[in-house]
């Protein structure tokens, strides 16, 4: 038992226990030191958002997580991308646009309309029947032109990184069949907030109304609307078949689906994180436009299967009815037409 004296015995034997747990103590700091030296600090995750307004099993939102996981797994876990499908942070894509814009909103995928309003040159993409088919989309998309487009849209402070796609476009109504443009006349047809699909649908007749997505499907079951006009997936994921009887696959415009950033959230990324998002990008869409075009056949069969009256047209009579919105188009935005010869020309 220590007595309290310094040279007793026992404060001894105690001293040497004291020592000896000191230095235990000072080689398990050194040993963690060694480690962080070897190995460094954990770094801190970077966190972004990205939104969709489409719902959870749709395609723009596999194309999301697969670009999501492909930069998680590209910057060794310091990037994590989370992604609020169904519009969760923006009930309209006009909204996700300018949440973007105003550094709100991270990342989204949304359809060209909305981006339009601000960069101009990206409503070329809207005109009807410019796309022969998916490989010519392809080509056009991912190559100069589509890595134009996609630049110019930092002039409204967004980052263009890649284009995934919504599919070739369709009219459904409640009405009756629609097998050649005379058929749609006086019709009501949501579209989107969009020049060229609203004139383009006016020019054939048709009352084109636009109006937000959420808006849709109660103004279709409540007769605001006649019909409107989306790709099968949209289609197929909302059960239109509920509310619409006739489908025409006339696949009069092509719908591409941007996948943009916030140019802000961009610009702070290291130079070699900036690249991963580009290439992961590219990948993320080509993944996405597959799981889109895999699956249209199936959705068709399943719509037909719904009870909904299917029908294929003949599609020259449409780009003939159409025809008129380039030649307007092209008084209006002159280096349209260049861009029209350039994706045409692509092979």
């Amino acid at each position: 038992m220590w007595n309290g004296e310094i040279n007793s015995p026992d404060y001894t034997k105690a001293k040497g226990g004291i020592d000896m747990k000191r230095s235990l103590t000072l080689s398990l700091i050194m040993g963690i030191g060694l480690a962080l030296l070897i190995t460094g600090p954990a770094a801190a995750k970077t966190k972004f958002k990205l939104a969709t307004v489409t719902p959870t099993n749709h395609a723009y939102n596999e194309g999301a997580r697969e670009f999501a996981r492909l930069v998680n797994e590209g910057s060794n876990g310091e990037i994590e991308i989370t992604v609020y499908p169904g519009g969760q942070l923006g009930k309209g894509e006009r909204e996700l646009v300018e949440g973007m814009q105003a550094g709100i909103i991270d990342i989204a995928v949304t359809s060209t309309g909305p981006l339009s309003n601000f960069s101009p040159d990206m409503g070329v993409v809207d005109l009807p029947f410019l796309f022969l088919s998916n490989e010519h989309v392809d080509a056009v998309l991912d190559g100069p032109v589509g890595r134009k487009l996609l630049d110019d849209l930092e002039s409204a402070n967004l980052k263009g990184l890649a284009f995934m796609e919504n599919g070739f476009r369709n009219f459904t109504n409640s009405a009756r069949a629609l097998e050649k443009p005379e058929d749609l006349k006086g019709l009501k047809f949501r579209t989107m907030e969009n020049p060229v699909h609203l004139a383009s649908v006016r020019s054939i007749g048709a009352q084109a109304v636009p109006m937000s997505w959420g808006e849709v499907y109660t103004s279709l079951q409540t007769g605001v609307i006649d019909g409107q006009e989306n790709p099968v997936a949209i289609i197929w994921v909302n059960k239109m078949n509920e509310v619409q009887k006739y489908l025409s696959l006339t696949g009069h415009f092509y719908s591409p689906a941007p996948l943009t950033m916030s140019k802000k959230k961009f610009d702070k990324l290291k130079p070699e994180h900036q690249q991963l998002f580009l290439d992961s990008a590219l990948k993320a869409a080509a993944s996405e436009r597959k799981v889109i075009r895999d699956a249209e056949k199936k959705q068709v069969e399943d719509l037909i299967s719904w009870g909904m009256d299917v029908r294929n047209v003949d599609k020259q009579l449409f780009v003939e009815a159409m025809q008129p919105a380039y030649d307007n188009f092209y008084k209006q935005h002159a280096s349209w037409e260049p861009i029209v010869i350039e994706i045409r020309a692509t092979k």
